[in-house]
């Protein structure tokens, strides 16, 4: 089953990097704020239904991809 994480800072949690492209896009004019930069993670996991492909999802998430310190994520589970 597919699964996308998706993996930001926390609230609170200073990111130069959404800061940095912040002011980029407003220096080219667009009315942004409050840019928060982060990463995706697209997955093929063997599970049988959405709950258990969310449920190991959310666990490796926890485990490997995201610092639970800094970061927070969310587990999206596709259909088909």
């Amino acid at each position: 089953m597919k699964v996308t994480v998706l993996v930001r800072p926390k609230d609170g949690i200073l990111d130069p990097q959404g800061e940095a492209i912040d002011r980029s896009l407003q220096g080219l004019g667009y009315a942004s704020r409050g840019v928060r930069a982060g990463k995706v993670f697209d997955l093929e996991l063997d599970a049988a239904t959405a709950a258990d492909a969310r449920k190991a999802a959310s666990e490796l998430a926890d485990a490997v991809l995201a610092n639970a310190l800094i970061e927070q994520f969310e587990v999206i589970v596709h259909d088909g």
